[in-house]
């Protein structure tokens, strides 16, 4: 993908919001996941970093390359 900017994250959502609160469920929303599997590429700003650390039980975080 040429669209990937240095200083981005790649997350992907590997586990179920199922049961979770519902924060951790606007949270997940809000960082554009909403079903395992699914990936987004975010620009690393310290918002996107304080959504991440919420739910990084939910998710796995890899640089962009």
């Amino acid at each position: 993908m040429s669209d990937i900017k240095e200083g981005s994250v790649r997350v992907t959502q590997v586990r179920s919001a199922i049961g979770r609160p519902g924060d951790q469920r606007a949270t997940l929303l809000g960082l554009g996941l909403n079903k395992i599997n699914r990936s987004r590429v975010l620009e690393d700003t310290p918002s996107v970093r304080g959504m991440i650390n919420k739910v990084s039980h939910l998710l796995k975080i890899e640089e962009a390359k």
